[in-house]
């Protein structure tokens, strides 16, 4: 089984760290669980929404670069999953450095076969370019995100989808824990 892997919110739980940041730069009382929702959408979309000047969203990618690796936590039982797999490749909106650094500091990068990430050209989610790509390349069968965006160009290519952490009626799969896949996708 080839995977196609979202980043944030489904290989790592790092919405969490996110919304303390929104938090931080909002200034405010903002509920850190409301951010999340925000963010569960799409980053941007949580700028649009608390109204974020362009001064706020450099002072959050300030706060971001000073946390240190070791609050990026993979989610539970993933690294089974992907011990599983023939291969796995990641599409992401992060940058390439950033992801990087955290799939070495996990020592995960010997799980990831290719890596598309926001400075590689393609159009943002949900268009299908960057996935078609990766599709092309390795033969895809299954894409995992944890938001609507994440599964649509999958859905669009026809491969097949799983949601993590979300419930959505046109995934095909969802999971609550990794330690499910087993029992649910890989039967």
């Amino acid at each position: 089984m080839n995977i196609l892997w979202d980043f944030d919110g489904t290989l790592f739980d790092t919405y969490p760290m996110y919304a303390s940041i929104f938090s931080q730069v909002l200034g405010d009382n903002t509920d850190e669980i409301e951010i999340i929702k925000h963010l569960k959408v799409s980053f941007s979309h949580a700028i649009n929404h608390y109204k974020l000047s362009k001064q706020q969203v450099l002072g959050m990618h300030d706060l971001e670069k000073d946390l240190s690796l070791n609050e990026i936590i993979p989610f539970d039982g993933i690294e089974e999953v992907l011990k599983f797999a023939n291969k796995n490749v990641i599409m992401s909106h992060k940058d390439r450095d950033g992801v990087l650094a955290i799939l070495q500091h996990h020592n995960w990068e010997k799980y990831f076969t290719d890596l598309v990430t926001i400075y590689d050209g393609f159009p943002r989610k949900p268009n299908p370019a960057a996935y078609n790509y990766l599709h092309r390349k390795h033969r895809i069968d299954l894409v995992i995100g944890d938001r609507e965006i994440d599964i649509l160009p999958a859905k669009e290519l026809e491969i097949a989808t799983c949601l993590f952490r979300n419930k959505y009626d046109k995934a095909d799969y969802y999971l609550e824990n990794y330690s499910d896949f087993f029992e649910i996708i890989a039967r």
